[in-house]
């Protein structure tokens, strides 16, 4: 068994820490969940890693990453025992409105000798204003970041200006709210409104929806987006993963469409509350 496990993990990592996120078992074992998790985790940094190695490599050595929502800093942990352990430098900040998971993570930085790892007690709000963090942040993640949390997250990178973005959303219900609110009108306006007559398709055109209109707003404020699958299908329902990487090259074409979708489903007063850097009078389209 020991062997088996020495080969399922990356040289150097730490076991204890494993034990803690309960991905190895209190004896140090991998059974057969905990060899999924593990899998799961592995492909997750491998996206964040590339991130990493590229601001590197582009002369960044003092890379700092926040996580928002980071609950048990699960992902803020894994991050740096896999990649900021091994350098001198570079800081992950770990942001958590709850004050009880923030002790316990600092609890076990310190355990652990994470000396590199901050936690936060803070609010989206208060976090883009606090003194604690940089002006500027390299990375933002946020991992199955409920409902608004997402968004919270964009905006937090938007205003500290982040290299990258790296996004798990999770369980978006505001907008199937306003799909509700509006679906007699909708229906009797126009056939689309059929795509989310019946709750459960609400539901599901809701969250596609909040997707698509985040990245759009993201490339409208002048970044790169990727969408890709996190794990497989099979593991998890919650299963998109957004890389937003910022060129600078803003797209008036996205925010039109914006203007154009939340039209279409009547959600103006969604733009207006989550997307406040392209509400108002719609843009004039780019010229060709």
């Amino acid at each position: 068994m020991a062997r088996q496990v020495q080969e399922a993990l990356r040289p150097g990592q730490s076991v204890e820490l494993l034990k803690e996120l309960h991905i190895l078992t209190r004896e140090g074992g991998l059974n057969q969940d905990s060899r999924r998790k593990l899998k799961q985790v592995y492909h997750l940094f491998g996206f964040i890693e590339k991130i990493l190695l590229q601001l590197e490599s582009s002369g960044r050595t003092d890379i700092t990453l926040a996580d928002h929502g980071a609950g048990k800093s699960y992902l803020g942990f894994i991050i740096y025992d896999l990649f900021f352990r091994q350098r001198e430098a570079g800081t992950i900040y770990g942001i958590e409105t709850r004050q009880e998971l923030v002790e316990k993570s600092r609890e076990l930085a310190e355990r652990l000798g994470f000396a590199r790892m901050r936690f936060l007690p803070l609010t989206v709000q208060q976090s883009a204003q606090s003194d604690a963090l940089p002006a500027q942040i390299d990375v933002v993640t946020a991992l199955h970041a409920c409902d608004t949390a997402t968004d919270d997250a964009i905006a937090f990178g938007l205003q500290k200006q982040a290299r990258h973005m790296v996004l798990v959303p999770c369980c978006q219900a505001e907008t199937a709210g306003f799909l509700r609110r509006h679906k007699a009108l909708n229906l009797s306006r126009t056939p689309l409104a059929e795509l989310w007559r019946h709750p459960l398709h609400t539901r599901e055109m809701g969250s596609q929806l909040t997707n698509v209109l985040r990245c759009l707003y993201l490339e409208s404020q002048g970044y790169s987006v990727t969408v890709t699958e996190l794990v497989g299908w099979e593991h998890s329902l919650k299963n998109e993963l957004i890389l937003a990487e910022y060129t600078g090259q803003k797209k008036r074409s996205a925010a039109q469409r914006m203007h154009d979708i939340v039209q279409q489903f009547g959600l103006q007063e969604l733009l207006a509350v989550r997307y406040p850097l392209v509400a108002g009078s719609a843009p004039a389209p780019e010229m060709a």
